[in-house]
């Protein structure tokens, strides 16, 4: 039994943007409870080599809107990578979603075979489902989880039941 394009793609974005607007919520209760600048938690990173907490909901963002224009062989929307509060991170995971719900079922259909060439320099080519499973997801669960640890690591009130939604 297959799995269709669209629910390995469209439903696991919104799930993964669904968990990281709760993090953006428990982490503004607990900046207001603790007294500490909201600005200090988006700026935060784990290791000076890593992206801050805007850069990996930024990435989290770019990878579910890229995945799906390399899918659909469309542009996704442009965003500037500015975000400096929580309301910020929550307008550019507002406009992901509104993307990410233009996407019918439909328009997913065969593109598990459509040929993506990954991003960055390694010229490596896959089909549409390998892809997804191989790349788009881990990659966006990846910016996704280190965004939780980054709370974590900085006291926010966040766990498992958070990230798995």
């Amino acid at each position: 039994m297959s799995i269709s394009m669209y629910r390995l793609t469209v439903p696991m974005f919104q799930r993964g943007l669904a968990s990281l607007k709760t993090y953006l919520d428990k982490a503004e209760a607990y900046a207001k409870e603790k007294n500490i600048d909201p600005v200090i938690l988006v700026a935060a990173r784990l290791a000076p080599d890593m992206l801050p907490l805007s850069g990996q909901y930024q990435r989290a963002s770019d990878t579910a809107k890229f995945a799906l224009a390399r899918l659909t062989a469309t542009d996704a929307p442009k965003f500037e990578d500015n975000e400096t509060t929580f309301d910020d991170l929550r307008g550019r995971l507002a406009k992901t979603e509104a993307y990410l719900a233009g996407f019918s079922a439909e328009a997913l259909e065969g593109t598990q075979t459509r040929q993506i060439t990954l991003p960055g320099k390694s010229g490596i080519v896959l089909p549409g489902d390998e892809y997804i499973a191989t790349f788009a997801l881990p990659n966006f669960y990846f910016h996704v989880a280190t965004a939780h640890a980054i709370l974590r690591s900085q006291g926010a009130p966040i766990g498992k039941r958070d990230y798995l939604g």
